[in-house]
């Protein structure tokens, strides 16, 4: 919305340029995150599958933990890239925020809260997943990971957000 009031006025000509190109990652962003809904979805199922294994016998057990290992590591793999694609999109809220349009500067306020929701969200359905993963040293690596994202854009969101905010008061 800020990238579409932005362009295409004379007040905004300086950065025109840089809001179209802003706009495309955006648009390529958006159908990112559609298809990783469907995608989160479709690595779930597996999961929820290998819960129900049998575990009777030793074999069962055996081929129900390496069935669980796999697919909880399928299972992180779309909230990990959730979480970044809402890194890459919090980036952009803050340009659109310095440099786009007055009139929709609540939208970058807005924006950057919601990217927030779905950063936090997402290493939730990460974090739920490592607990269980029998590899510790790839569920650090992950957690790891997620916790620096989480650490460097939550605050990033937030500033973004009260900046805006500062604004419009």
């Amino acid at each position: 919305m800020v990238g579409s009031l932005t362009v295409g006025k004379k007040k905004y000509a300086d950065v025109e340029d840089e809001m179209w190109e802003l706009k495309k990652k955006c648009d390529q962003l958006q159908k990112d995150f559609l298809h990783l809904i469907e995608r989160d979805a479709e690595v779930f199922e597996p999961l929820s599958k290998a819960y129900g294994m049998p575990r009777e016998t030793e074999e069962e057990k055996a081929e129900k933990a390496r069935v669980m290992e796999a697919a909880l590591k399928e299972a992180c793999s779309v909230p990990m890239e959730i979480m970044e694609k809402c890194c890459e999109a919090i980036e952009l809220i803050v340009e659109f925020g310095a440099k786009g349009s007055k009139l929709a500067i609540s939208d970058a306020g807005v924006g950057a809260a919601f990217c927030k929701a779905a950063l936090k969200g997402a290493s939730l359905n990460v974090y739920i997943n490592t607990k269980s993963m029998a590899d510790r040293a790839y569920a650090e690596e992950l957690n790891k990971k997620a916790d620096a994202m989480l650490e460097k854009y939550t605050k990033i969101a937030d500033e973004t957000f009260d900046s805006v905010l500062g604004r419009l008061k």
